[in-house]
């Protein structure tokens, strides 16, 4: 089935026995056809009766894109986006760590969609040639939050960092049913950079607001930002990576900011990129929602001054970043609906990024 799956198959029949388990058991394929004389395949020794069933069941959600199966897939470098294209994803949060590999941390959409509201859980993707991928399978889901939202749901753009032999996941997570004023920044730690990941707690003392984004700068001081509403805000943690270390600034000079914060840093400034606000309804010439905008500074707390628009809209109704250096070649992440035509079941993407020489970004040019 998984076969048939990878292979594009949108529908897949399965035929189950009658009058067996009242027609609950699917019985193994023999791995040789039986020659001579009917043979029965009975199900092997210590696996419960519906274990097909079951197995069926996993299938036909990876069949929904509601579910992902680990493997490599291997993409053509001539038209690469979007690069998973086995389940719908959104939020593309890419780091390079030390060993070499390029991770990129998404968020899910859920078929069929409702809005954004049934994003629940976390994927991690990994390269070492930005032509073959790995999914290395689900990190979290809403039901492992502990302080969480009791109904779930609202697992939106997250982000990771490294320090000290450890791997902090960062996620934006309600922790009541009133889930736009309870927003918390919950964080999630492992020893390995795509498994492992337990619920430690959140971050106190930040606005109830949306995307985390960490930036560890080259001393090891490492800064939190999130936003949301029009509002960014920064802060500096603490070296336990869970503790804001004094309080949450305004991100002053940057323009039209919505959502998406993401720090990273090029020629020694500090770069800001976001999602702004643009509505094809503004009817100003422009076709499509959200544009990505950034702003540069010479501190990571600002303040800023805004740069313009580094990539124009996308297909989908959202667009959210991430940028990031790997094997000398500067990379953007973002996504679209290329493949379902729906806004909320999107796809991530990623093409090159080149500066100017006066380290302006050049436009991102979208592929397909």
């Amino acid at each position: 089935m998984m076969g048939a799956i990878r292979a594009g198959a949108e529908m897949i029949y399965v035929a189950m026995f009658d009058e067996i388990d009242e027609g609950t058991a699917i019985f193994k394929c023999a791995k040789e056809v039986p020659t001579g004389k009917s043979t029965f395949v009975p199900i092997e020794e210590g696996v419960e009766s519906d274990h097909y069933l079951k197995l069926v069941g996993e299938a036909a959600k990876v069949l929904r894109k509601e579910k992902a199966i680990a493997f490599n897939t291997s993409l053509n470098p001539a038209t690469p986006n979007p690069f998973i294209r086995h389940m719908y994803t959104a939020d593309p949060s890419a780091h390079v760590w030390e060993d070499g590999r390029l991770y990129v941390y998404a968020s899910h959409d859920i078929a069929p969609p409702r809005g954004c509201d049934l994003m629940d859980r976390y994927h991690v993707f990994s390269t070492d040639d930005m032509v073959t991928w790995t999914d290395h399978g689900e990190i979290l889901s809403s039901d492992q939050v502990p302080w969480g939202r009791k109904e779930g749901g609202f697992m939106w753009a997250p982000d990771c960092a490294y320090k000290n032999g450890t791997y902090y996941f960062y996620f934006p997570h309600p922790s009541e049913t009133d889930w736009n004023d309870s927003w918390k920044i919950g964080v999630a730690t492992s020893n390995k950079p795509a498994e492992g990941f337990k619920v430690q707690g959140y971050v106190e003392g930040m606005d109830p607001m949306i995307d985390p984004c960490v930036f560890v700068d080259d001393d090891g001081q490492a800064y939190i930002y999130n936003g949301g509403g029009g509002t960014c805000k920064g802060g500096k943690l603490k070296d336990n990576m869970m503790e804001l270390d004094g309080p949450m600034q305004l991100m002053k000079g940057l323009e039209d900011f919505h959502e998406a914060a993401w720090i990273h840093k090029y020629d020694g400034k500090y770069y800001l990129s976001y999602s702004d606000n643009h509505d094809e309804n503004w009817n100003d010439g422009v076709k499509g929602d959200n544009r990505m905008r950034y702003a540069i500074s010479d501190s990571p707390l600002g303040p800023w001054e805004s740069k313009g628009i580094y990539m124009e809209p996308t297909d989908s109704y959202t667009n959210h970043g991430s940028i990031v250096k790997f094997k000398g070649q500067w990379y953007a992440f973002y996504h679209n609906s290329a493949l379902s035509g729906h806004d909320w079941l999107r796809s991530i993407c990623v093409d090159k990024l080149y500066y100017n020489p006066d380290g302006t970004i050049k436009l991102v040019r979208q592929t397909k």
